[in-house]
């Protein structure tokens, strides 16, 4: 049994699809659209929540009928989708970029993509703007929730337990969970089911108050219409990306989708607002919509001829914008009802036969064996260099305290290394010197390091949770008697080359807000720098590692030549590239810093770089860097010589490095 048809629920999802595409293509313009998601989850969670106990109330609730229901409606537009996602992507990616599609290929076909990009998610993860099925993420939360939700259900009503409390107190769980993970694990409650599916019991919560309840008054339900559609539009105005989200914010979307369903069609906004035939209209489009305007806006970025420019032309978005809407209508129109003419088991059967022919194939691109268009040896070898990221591979993980600490070496002497992935970066250099007896056997090597937190007292971004704890538990500890030597070093390029990074500040003893951009943070940070340098240099030996150059030139794929669309090949012609004024001028600074402090500096720019020109290739012209920013593991491990005298006391290992 299905719920009577209220064209103000396609009016809400029109607000949520809208949401959340006018986001992704102008994020400018609408900086809380991506809450269209937490409506989404709201009207499923109603929508199931009400056929499953009509259907119980009806004794004829049937799993596999249930099933089926959701394999026609999910099923067609996806197999559509992915499946021209995939012929898109071999025909445009490099093999590096053409494998991980495959494995999101698999996991949106096995609706486990929340999952996969959990598990992806790391400083070092590819930029989320370019990944074709990001989105996909939600459509596996729905998913999983549809396996538990109908058990859960189904044993309370045979029990004749409460259902609005047990479905209350499941509810209060998960959102808890969701709460107290926001902001020590943003990965986990962004992806998680866990702290995810109230937002789909909240929906669900008002289908079971509603099935014996008499309808809400008329007053009422204006108030509710007017509420609900204030609370969404304040989510949308209020809530940013670089707020803990979902956590409490994610009240602000649930409860104005609910507010919304709960107002009946009746209600003064659902009446005249929500049930106009436009927004009907895109509501009936919305799932087809969600799924192509992602992969469309994705390829377009890709086809960006900067890597690193994640902001297409006003032109090319609103193209895709228009693409996504008329392959949406197409989609809705001749592949949906397509299918659910068609209601035989053997419509079932291809559709699942289909489903898993995808996931199969993504498996197989995935583990290389179908490569793309671009394929050629020259083109792999830049791949490669992407794909190089096992900075701590080889160490042993140890615990200072509650900080987690990479150890190689079993020297009494520690050598402590803080900063962010820029010191990490050379761990594996540290691991190749204990490999080859060039490490001293009295020393050993303790890599403490947090992805874009400064080793600088003070600096701070509010989405970087527990960085400044982290970093002055481990500047307290590099004072003990344990710790021989310490080395300081970070993306000192990322935070103060020219304005400064944008999200960063200063915080002192004053307790007051001294930002980076348009404010004084900047210089106070390096005087903090300097002040936090000459402290431990009165009692340890102290080296602060200058920061290797980067920027857009020195991402791998800048030594691709030609077009996606055409052909592209890899270029050794141009191994070097200028070193960045901005870049130059902080270096010297920070040398001089170091020098007045008592540390001693490691310059990498003296050993990448000559007459300004400075190194992105290895000697056998692979990339030197992993991205913009990071030199690569192997290039680390093999030629970063000058970082050698951190721990090696021997005659002559402090030579710098020729740069080639």
């Amino acid at each position: 049994m299905h719920p009577k048809y209220r064209p103000d629920i396609d009016g809400l999802r029109a607000i949520a699809v809208g949401s959340v595409v006018l986001y992704h293509a102008f994020p400018k313009a609408l900086l809380g659209g991506f809450v269209g998601v937490d409506i989404f989850f709201v009207i499923s969670g109603f929508l199931i929540t009400t056929i499953i106990l009509q259907s119980l109330a009806a004794g004829d609730f049937s799993y596999r009928d249930f099933y089926a229901r959701r394999i026609r409606r999910i099923f067609p537009a996806l197999i559509v989708v992915l499946l021209t996602t995939l012929l898109v992507g071999w025909y445009m990616l490099l093999s590096d970029e053409f494998a991980e599609l495959g494995k999101q290929t698999v996991g949106g076909a096995a609706f486990v993509a929340n999952l996969v990009f959990w598990g992806e998610s790391g400083y070092f993860d590819t930029a989320a703007e370019t990944k074709p099925l990001l989105h996909l993420w939600s459509l596996g939360i729905e998913e999983q929730f549809y396996i538990f939700w109908p058990l859960l259900l189904g044993l309370a009503w045979r029990k004749r337990w409460p259902i609005v409390r047990v479905v209350l107190a499941v509810a209060v769980i998960s959102f808890l969970v969701n709460v107290t993970t926001v902001h020590p694990l943003p990965a986990a409650s962004f992806y998680s089911p866990a702290s995810r599916f109230w937002e789909l019991m909240v929906g669900g919560i008002l289908a079971c108050m509603r099935l014996k309840a008499p309808a809400p008054n008329v007053w009422r339900s204006h108030v509710q219409s007017v509420l609900g559609v204030g609370l969404i539009v304040l989510g949308l105005v209020m809530i940013r990306s670089n707020k803990a989200f979902p956590g409490w914010w994610a009240l602000l979307p649930t409860l104005g989708a609910v507010s919304c369903i709960a107002a009946g069609p009746n209600g003064v906004l659902n009446k005249y607002l929500l049930s106009n035939r436009v927004m009907v209209w895109i509501g009936l489009i919305s799932y087809p919509l969600y799924l192509w305007h992602w992969p469309l806006l994705a390829f377009v970025r890709i086809l960006e001829d900067d890597p690193l420019n994640l902001n297409p032309s006003f032109a090319h978005r609103a193209g895709a914008l228009v693409a996504s809407v008329l392959l949406a209508w197409a989609t809705y129109r001749f592949v949906e009802r397509h299918a659910r003419n068609r209601p035989g088991p053997g419509t079932l059967k291809a559709l699942g036969a289909g489903m898993a022919l995808l996931a199969a194939l993504g498996a197989v691109i995935f583990f290389g064996v179908l490569e793309p268009r671009h394929n050629g040896a020259r083109l792999q070898v830049v791949a490669n260099a992407t794909f190089d990221a096992d900075y701590y591979g080889g160490f042993k993980r140890e615990m200072i305290g509650d900080q987690v600490a990479y150890k190689v070496g079993d020297g009494p002497k520690r050598v402590l290394f803080l900063g962010d992935s820029h010191m990490q970066q050379y761990a594996p250099r540290a691991l190749e010197m204990a490999r080859t007896s060039m490490l001293d056997k009295d020393k050993s090597a303790w890599f403490v390091t947090r992805g874009a937190c400064p080793a600088v007292p003070g600096v701070q971004a509010d989405k970087n949770v527990g960085c400044s704890e982290q970093r002055d538990a481990m500047l307290a500890y590099a004072m003990r008697p344990e710790v021989d030597s310490v080395v300081i070093g970070s993306c000192w390029n990322c935070y103060f080359v020219d304005h400064g990074a944008l999200e960063y500040y200063f915080r002192g003893a004053d307790k007051q807000v001294h930002p980076f951009q348009n404010g004084d943070g900047i210089e106070r940070s390096l005087a903090s720098l300097e002040f936090m340098l000459r402290e431990l240099a009165r009692q340890k030996k102290v080296y602060l590692l200058l920061d290797n150059p980067g920027g857009p030139e020195f991402e791998p794929k800048h030594l691709i030549e030609g077009g996606r669309l055409t052909h592209m090949d890899a270029t050794t012609s141009t191994p070097t590239t200028l070193l960045p004024p901005g870049q130059k001028q902080l270096n010297e600074r920070l040398r001089a810093i170091a020098e007045a402090s008592g540390a001693e500096p490691i310059d990498a720019v003296a050993a990448l770089c000559k007459d300004d020109q400075c190194l992105r290739t290895m000697p056998d012209g692979a990339p030197a860097y992993k991205d913009a920013n990071h030199l690569r593991p192997r290039y680390t491990r093999e030629e970063a010589s000058y970082f050698d005298r951190t721990l090696r006391a021997a005659p002559g290992s402090a030579a710098q490095q020729p740069a080639r």
